[in-house]
């Protein structure tokens, strides 16, 4: 992989992680992240989401007048989200009901209109691509490691219903972690995910302070890392 491809693939699955440091698509991520299952679903739906618009955004990209850019890139997010909605209607119901709302809504994510507008719109479509992808695992990967959080304190148990995404063959997958359990409520309620969510934030910062440190001791003339700049939406 190309210099340019690695750092593109780290930015999104670390360094400009979409959760963890630009802070986009909070709501849906807090929302629901109860369970592993209802992660891996809402992650792969929006990994999906994200590869198909910058794919056609950037293939797209010297033909689309400046003048109503954002507007067909809205127009492209939608078709992208509908056709995930139509397929999780047709393969994975119980779960498209589960998730609810926040599935259409992935129209509104600002990750996906992020990346259409900062980077798609200016990169080739291979580039694009990887962007999309690694953006899209990393958002997955959080999403994944807040469910489990939250699934383990809250229930006692791991990758319950993991059939409602996986079919028969997931029936088996569930893990007990704590016989006869009483439930954690805290942890299964919107404010148990902000909690988790801060505790996950928090560890990747003590990760990069960790590294940074290293970096500057074995390189002290390197001089320090600029400053990421965080965006909420």
């Amino acid at each position: 992989m190309s210099g340019d491809l690695k750092k593109i693939s780290m930015d999104g699955l670390w360094g400009n992680n979409p959760a963890l440091v630009q802070l986009l698509g909070l709501c849906p991520l807090l929302a629901v992240t109860g369970t592993v299952v209802n992660a891996i679903g809402l992650g792969i739906a929006s990994t999906l989401v994200l590869l198909g618009s910058n794919l056609t955004v950037s293939a797209f990209r010297k033909f689309v007048p400046e003048s109503v850019r954002l507007p067909i890139f809205v127009m492209i997010i939608a078709s992208f989200v509908t056709a995930i909605e139509l397929l999780m209607k047709a393969f994975t119901y119980e779960l498209y009901l589960i998730l609810g709302i926040f599935i259409p809504l992935i129209v509104t994510n600002c990750a996906i209109m992020g990346r259409a507008d900062a980077f798609a719109c200016k990169n080739p479509v291979k580039e694009s691509l990887i962007d999309g992808l690694m953006m899209g695992l990393g958002f997955t990967a959080v999403l994944v490691v807040l469910g489990a959080m939250r699934e383990a304190l809250g229930l006692g148990v791991l990758f319950s219903d993991m059939h409602l995404l996986f079919g028969p063959m997931a029936e088996g997958w569930k893990i007990t972690l704590v016989d006869d359990y009483p439930g954690f409520l805290f942890a299964i309620l919107p404010p148990g995910a902000f909690v988790g969510m801060g505790l996950i934030i928090a560890l990747k910062n003590v990760i990069d302070a960790r590294n940074d440190a290293r970096k500057a001791a074995l390189n002290p003339s390197d001089g320090v890392r600029p400053e990421r700049v965080r965006v909420t939406g």
